[in-house]
């Protein structure tokens, strides 16, 4: 696998190479290892691509979080303790679930890294609010996101996003005051 496409999101590329230049060049590694060509095996069901093979999301995501976790990069879990007095008056509460929880792939000196081959929502959700939610806790200061190229996503199931879409869709929503930096990786076969 191979980085196609590196976009800087409210500074990310600098802060990572500033700061992180070891842990960066871990990341570069670990997608370098990736043999595409043996994830390729996911018949599909979907009328638009009947039969085809495509990626094994889950499949490429098992590689390269191998890859993180023989480096010492963590998984971090933190639990949801979810708020129940916003309900309006007079409303039954539903009973809330336990054990319900959010997780960044993988930490490392404070370094958070998502990847992504999912749909659009999750990628912009992990830069504008997940990685947020773990730099309020403490846990993160700076992000970096790894999400397919067109190229790689053609041949994934339909309605997964990919770099280009993503990067347009955060030129277009602008930086908020709450941002952390984030340095977008696209990756491609």
């Amino acid at each position: 696998m191979k980085i196609a496409g590196i976009y800087s999101f409210n500074g990310g590329a600098n802060a990572v190479k500033k700061k992180y230049s070891k842990e960066l060049e871990e990341v570069e590694k670990v997608l370098a290892n990736v043999e595409t060509k043996g994830h390729k095996t996911k018949q599909s069901l979907e009328k638009t691509k009947r039969e085809k093979i495509l990626y094994s999301p889950r499949s490429l995501n098992a590689e390269i979080s191998d890859g993180f976790l023989e480096l010492g990069w963590e998984k971090k879990r933190v639990l949801c303790d979810y708020p129940t007095q916003y309900y309006s008056e007079g409303y039954e509460r539903p009973r809330v679930s336990k054990g319900a929880f959010r997780e960044m792939d993988f930490i490392k000196n404070k370094l958070g890294v998502e990847v992504q081959f999912g749909k659009y929502s999750f990628m912009v959700y992990n830069v504008c609010a997940k990685m947020t939610i773990f730099h309020n806790m403490g846990f993160i200061d700076v992000g970096i996101e790894i999400v397919p190229v067109k190229e790689l996503a053609e041949d994934m199931s339909s309605g997964v996003s990919y770099f280009e879409q993503f990067v347009w869709d955060l030129e277009q929503r602008g930086v908020s005051d709450i941002d952390i930096p984030v340095l977008i990786l696209g990756v491609a076969p």
